[in-house]
């Protein structure tokens, strides 16, 4: 019966091929923050492209995500796919070098999605503005599959600061922490592009956050909101 409730309220929103229902139901359950030591986690580190940062009218062109696995980033396993549209060209989607053709050519946004949810299976998820990506990501699952989100987002872009206060980057962008790190870049401004240097920035963070008897994702969960509490104290 849950099921099946849960299932009328899908229709709602979307409609899905019983091919669509079938691979919904066999996802797992996400994974919420637990003990186990950071280096044991399967972490998925997301960027999404989109037509602009209205969270609420804009949509997602592309989904990038790279695995940390083992204390490394697999570089054999990514997801990439730009997702079918009819979008009006934008500066956003000229930042992106995504042209027109590119788009009207892409994955059906459903079967994308579902690819995505497939390679995500219950892992949590790493981004830099995190909420951002974490919103238009549950949007258009919730359009496209009546699918809802519930998957940990972890941002790094309070992670950082929280762990290298020294660098007095409070509210700088990716490219503040890439500078200041001096990460090496070759290719930016494409969703894979910055899931990889994202990747490459969660990596130092995490090794710093062991130094720091940071060791699981249950304990980074409750320091980040130990933080946030103080940061709101201090902004009173």
């Amino acid at each position: 019966m849950k099921r099946l409730l849960g299932w009328l309220g899908r229709s709602q929103a979307a409609e899905v091929t019983e091919a669509q229902r079938a691979r919904l139901d066999a996802l797992p359950t996400p994974m919420a923050p637990d003990q186990r030591p950071l280096q044991e986690q399967r972490l998925v580190v997301l960027d999404l492209e989109t037509t602009g940062l209205n969270t609420n009218r804009d949509h997602v062109l592309s989904i990038g995500a790279w695995v940390i696995e083992d204390g490394c980033i697999d570089l054999g396993t990514r997801y990439e796919s730009t997702l079918q549209g009819d979008h009006k060209v934008s500066e956003s989607i000229l930042i992106h070098g995504l042209a027109p053709s590119t788009i009207a050519a892409g994955l059906e946004p459903a079967e994308a999605l579902l690819d995505f949810l497939d390679f995500l299976a219950d892992s949590p998820v790493i981004g830099y503005h995190a909420p951002f990506d974490q919103r238009m990501l549950a949007r258009s699952l919730k359009s496209n599959l009546g699918y809802e989100l519930r998957h940990r987002f972890f941002d790094l872009a309070e992670v950082a600061p929280m762990l290298c206060p020294q660098a007095r980057i409070y509210k700088g962008g990716l490219d503040a922490w890439v500078d200041y790190f001096g990460l090496e870049v070759l290719a930016r401004h494409s969703a894979s592009a910055d899931a990889l240097v994202t990747a490459e920035l969660a990596l130092i963070l995490l090794r710093k956050a062991r130094q720091q008897d940071i060791n699981s994702l249950a304990a980074l969960d409750q320091q980040l909101g130990s933080w946030r509490r103080r940061q709101q104290a201090h902004s009173l």
